[in-house]
Formats: C-alpha cells, structure tokens, sequence
C-alpha cells in the first residue's frame, strides 16, 4: 500500500494559492496532479462534476477538503496533491466551511492509497500537526507536519494512523474512556439486530469514505469490538443494493441526501477525523 511519501512531493504542493470559489480551489488542486503526469486534465474536470452530482461532502473536517474521484483512464498512476488557499472559501458544506486546505486524491485502483489516506486522517486528527499545516511556509515543511518524510515511522497503518490517540489516553478528540463497552461485550441485541456490518459511504467508495471507517475502526478497536463488527467503505450506488444487510451507514450529510430512504438508521457524521463523534454515533446506534 502507498504512503503518503510516495503519493507526494514538493512538486505537489502549492501555497497560499489563489482561487475565487471552490471549483477554482479543485482545479488548482488538480493542475498539480496534471503536472506530474499523475492524471489528465479530464480528471480534473471529474472532481468537479463528483461535488456538483453529491454537495460538498469532500469538506470532510473544518477548513479541510479532500477532492477526489473514481478511477478511470484518466489517472495514470495514484497520486496526491496538497494546496492551502491564500483566502478560506466556502464549499457550501455549513459544518466545516470555510476550507483552507484542499488535497486531490487520484487513485489508479481501490486499495493502493488506503495507508496513505489512514496517516491523514491522523494529522488531521492531531491538533498540533494540524496546525503546522496552516501555518508552513515551505512544501518541505509541508511534508514533514504529514509525516512523509518520516519513513516507515510514524507513517501509520490501515488500521491504526500515526496521529491515532491509543486506548486509554485523553488526547484532544479521544472518543471516551469511561463507560465504554468491555473487551467482551457485543453489540446489545435490544437496540440493533446486528448483522456484524457498518458501512461508511460516500461518493466513490475511495476517499472520504475510507477516512471514516478508519476512525470509526479506532473507536471500536477502543470499545473491544472489532471482533463484533467488520466496517466498510462503498459508494452510494452499492450502498443502496447493501444497506439492508448492514446494522447502519454513517456519512455526510449531503451524502444522506442523496441515498435518501435505504431502510437502515443513516448517521450523519460531520467530522470524518472525531473519535468522539462516532463515538457517540455508535453509541446511539447500539444503545450504549
């Protein structure tokens, strides 16, 4: 699986960038994937088209947007790009706008960025690195708050980000401690007859998606429930043939939108990197 020091590069990042609304942002995202022979400018124009089909739901946390589309001959190879905005611009997405901080996803297949996207979701959960992207002055700089220039330490796993707050601490968006289910404990069969399947849905199945059932995953590897429940990423179209076998969907609110009536309870999740939203999500869903 790739890592984030392999999806990016000083030659992909850009700073303080001008762009008049958030088509503009994406574009500019975009031409850097295109310079790199990373995609054709076609995808670009995919990226666009997947916000205007689905809303805003790439505005994943506060002032941060992941654009993205599905694979296609448009992409040559998987790839990455990171631009901040010189001004914030809205998205329409009300949760998290204004977005400062736009990253481009290409993926050739389905599974070569999942590490990478895994180690963002835990910079982005990190209040400190988080920072250090808004205010780097240089790529390099740029490169080390994500953790690519760190090797293989610190890079993160599918299954546990870098920047993930480990069982038992108190970091800033740890989901809580006190009162969750036992190691031993399965979901209570008085709330949900469960079907051991949560999925999380979003446009393409490939990014925002992936991020969160990556922090969904932490809060049940927290509560001792991995074992329990196998969570996983789709888009809508397979989520609608999916949702009846499935205990719940979490996603964005806009994404909601477009599912409309699946016959499964829909959580709409506004922060895809908080522990402690999903937390409470699941909570809700299995009466905990």
């Amino acid at each position: 699986m790739s890592q984030l020091s392999e999806l990016l590069s000083p030659s992909t990042i850009l700073l303080d960038a001008d762009a008049a609304d958030w088509r503009e942002a994406i574009h500019r995202s975009g031409e850097l994937l295109v310079s790199t022979g990373a995609t054709d400018p076609a995808y670009t124009e995919a990226m666009i088209r997947t916000v205007e089909e689905h809303g805003p739901y790439i505005v994943i946390a506060p002032g941060f947007a992941l654009a993205h589309s599905r694979p296609d001959e448009s992409v040559h190879r998987t790839g990455m790009s990171f631009v901040r905005l010189a001004e914030p611009i809205a998205f329409g997405n009300a949760a998290n706008d204004p977005v400062t901080l736009v990253m481009a996803l290409a993926a050739a297949d389905s599974s070569a960025h999942r590490e990478a996207l895994a180690t963002l979701a835990g910079v982005l959960a990190d209040p400190a690195r988080r920072s250090a992207l808004d205010d780097a002055s240089t790529p390099q700089q740029v490169l080390a708050a994500l953790g690519a220039d760190e090797g293989t330490e610190g890079a993160g796993t599918s299954d546990a980000p870098a920047a993930a707050v480990a069982p038992g601490s108190h970091g800033a968006d740890a989901a809580p401690s006190a009162g969750s289910p036992t190691v031993s404990a399965a979901p209570p069969v008085d709330a949900v007859p469960s079907k051991k399947l949560l999925l999380t849905v979003c446009g393409n199945g490939l990014g925002t998606s992936l991020f969160l059932k990556n922090t969904a995953e932490q809060v049940l590897e927290r509560w001792g429930w991995s074992s329990h429940l196998d969570v996983q990423a789709t888009d809508t179209i397979s989520a609608k043939g999916r949702a009846k076998d499935s205990d719940a969907i979490l996603t964005s609110g806009a994404i909601a939108d477009t599912l409309g009536e699946v016959g499964v309870r829909v959580e709409v999740i506004e922060n895809f990197t908080s522990q402690a939203e999903i937390d409470a999500a699941l909570r809700r869903i299995y009466a905990v």
